[in-house]
């Protein structure tokens, strides 16, 4: 058994375990009843539940799951509309969440799905800097998506810290995504 001050108190019966306990005006918990013989702790069971659920709730919010945002957009989308569109996909990325863009095609827009490969290039070229690409977009039917995640602090920064360096990386990305190709599902 161990103490309300965490002192071990040694083994105890269980009705003197419960009697120390009342005198205190605590309670008489089970710590660890796998061990031989189960270990025993007097303590106020709501305030040690409290303290449980607080440090369970900070570790969660410390915790964060890369969340997946969707920014939807039509084929013929004007460009300030897609600017507003590509400030927010900004922020997501900076927040450290992926951005799927989802390019919607309606009616005889399916006829033309080059217009949507040209608006994700465009969505992609404008955030080269804060994202990177996901595979390829990928067509499932009136649907065209495209999945950005966030380029941490170590992939934006240049091994060596050369302007030339930098001038490489930025020409490879532009590189990358004049090369997309749409994948096809069905």
């Amino acid at each position: 058994m161990i103490g309300d001050a965490g002192e071990q108190v040694g083994v105890v019966p269980v009705e003197k375990a419960l009697q120390m306990a009342n005198e205190r005006g605590l309670d008489l918990v089970e710590v660890a009843g796998a061990a031989t013989p189960p270990v025993c702790r007097i303590l106020d069971y709501g305030k040690y539940r409290y303290e449980q659920i607080k440090k369970e709730k900070k570790v969660r919010s410390g915790q964060k799951a890369g969340l997946l945002k969707e920014i939807r957009v039509r084929p013929q989308v004007k460009d300030h509309d897609l600017d507003i569109k590509v400030n927010k996909a900004r922020k997501f990325l900076e927040d450290g969440d992926k951005v799927k863009v989802l390019v919607a095609f309606r009616g005889r827009q399916m006829v033309h799905p080059e217009l949507g490969v040209k608006l994700l290039q465009k969505v992609a070229a404008s955030l080269k800097g804060k994202a990177q690409l996901d595979g390829q977009p990928i067509h499932e039917g009136r649907i065209m998506s495209l999945i950005l995640s966030p380029i941490s602090a170590k992939q934006m920064q240049p091994k060596d810290g050369s302007a030339e360096a930098k001038s490489n990386k930025e020409n490879k990305e532009v590189k990358e995504v004049k090369e997309i190709k749409v994948k096809e599902t069905v």
